[in-house]
C-alpha cells in the first residue's frame, strides 16, 4: 500500500481527542506518545515485517532492532514488548522457534522485556513486536520539528534495503552481506542519546528500509 493510499483510508477516522495525547496520528510518526504524568509519558509502536533474510535467527534480530528502535527515534528508552507473529499452519516449529529467539536476544540486549505475544496462521511468515517505553513530556523528538538550515545526520549507511532485496530475488552478485546484516541488527540506543544530548529538532527510524 502506498503512502497516499493509507492517507487516503485514514481520512474516514476521526482524529483522537485528549489532552495527555502528545504524539498521535497527525504527523505520521514513529510512534505515539500518551501522558501519564508531569514528568513521565508512554510511548507505543507497532512494526511487523516479512523475512529480509532467510536465516530465521538474524531475521528475528533484524524485526526486533527494527521496532525498538522506532521508540529510539522519538528519544524514549523501550521497557516492554509483545510478540506478533504470522506463521503457517504446517511451518516447522524449530524456525519459529529461531525467529522468537533472534527477537528475543536482541531485545534483551536492549534492555527491553518481552512478556508475551500473539499468533495466527498466515500464507508467509510475519514477524513484529508491540514495544512500550517512557519519556519526559519534554524532551519528546518528533519527526515533524525540522527548520531551514538544519544538517541531516545520518547514524546508519543507506542502502540495506535495496541490497536485502537484491539478494532475494537472487541477483547477490558477489555482495558482502555482513557489514549490512551488521546494520540492520545493531541497536540506535547510542544515536538517540547523542540525539538528545545535541537538542536535535527532529528525527525518523528507517531501520527497517536502510
Amino acid at each position: 500500500m502506498s503512502a497516499a493510499q493509507l492517507a487516503q483510508a485514514l481520512a474516514i477516522l476521526d482524529r483522537p481527542a485528549d489532552k495527555n495525547l502528545l504524539v498521535g496520528v497527525n504527523t505520521a510518526d514513529d510512534a505515539g506518545i500518551y501522558k501519564i504524568s508531569e514528568n513521565s509519558a508512554i510511548v507505543y509502536t507497532i512494526d511487523i515485517l516479512t523475512p529480509v533474510v532467510r536465516n530465521p535467527y538474524i531475521y528475528g534480530q533484524v524485526v526486533a532492532a527494527n521496532s525498538i528502535s522506532d521508540i529510539y527515534a522519538m528519544g524514549g528508552e523501550p521497557k516492554l514488548a509483545l510478540n506478533i507473529m504470522g506463521f503457517p499452519g504446517n511451518g516447522d516449529p524449530e524456525t519459529m522457534g529461531e525467529i522468537l529467539r533472534g527477537g528475543q536476544d536482541k531485545a534483551r540486549e536492549a534492555g527491553v522485556l518481552i512478556i508475551g505475544g500473539h499468533t495466527f496462521v498466515a500464507d508467509e511468515v510475519k514477524y513484529g513486536l508491540s514495544v512500550t517505553g517512557y519519556i519526559h513530556p519534554d524532551k519528546i523528538i518528533t519527526n515533524a520539528g525540522a527548520k531551514p538550515d538544519d544538517l541531516i545526520i545520518l547514524t546508519k549507511p543507506l542502502g540495506t534495503g535495496v541490497i536485502v532485496q537484491s539478494v532475494l530475488a537472487g541477483k547477490k552478485q558477489g555482495v558482502d552481506l555482513n557489514p549490512v546484516l551488521k546494520a540492520m541488527t545493531m541497536r540506535n540506543r547510542d544515536a538517540s542519546v547523542a540525539m538528545r544530548k545535541a537538542a536535535v529538532h527532529a528525527a525518523t527510524d528507517v531501520t527497517g528500509f536502510g
